[in-house]
């Protein structure tokens, strides 16, 4: 992650911070309840595509793709309020899981497949 991405992460979890101070909301704040937040708004970005092909799930019309825009900005802010309350650098920890995704799911043998890694062909010498 570059340094622009990681410092606009840290506005974003530095305003949560303060809308919520602001509201004396950190009493609500735990772990329980902010991980609870976001699984019901990540829900609500599935609704979106409930029922729809995956074809019309790439072309949303304009009205429900501002819809999922601001499910998805709901999801990312309890995301970043997690993390915080929880003392994690999201952005340490997202680069950290990268470099595991990375070994995990070699290219050589991941490319064009849907497979968990633990059922990847082994590309490495015997």
């Amino acid at each position: 992650m570059n340094r622009a991405d990681r410092d606009s992460l840290m506005r974003l979890r530095d305003a949560l911070r303060e809308f919520a101070d602001a509201r004396d909301w950190q009493q609500f704040h735990t772990p329980k309840n902010l991980a609870m937040a976001l699984i019901g708004e990540a829900a609500e970005v599935v609704e979106h595509f409930q029922w729809r092909t995956p074809e019309d799930s790439q072309s949303l019309p304009p009205e429900d793709h501002a819809a999922v825009a601001l499910e998805l900005a709901d999801v990312l802010l309890y995301l970043v309020r997690l993390a915080d309350v929880m003392d994690i650098d999201l952005a340490e920890a997202a680069t950290r899981k990268m470099a595991l995704n990375a070994e995990r799911y070699p290219v050589a043998a991941s490319r064009g497949r849907a497979d968990k890694h633990h059922r990847l062909p082994r590309t490495d010498p015997a």
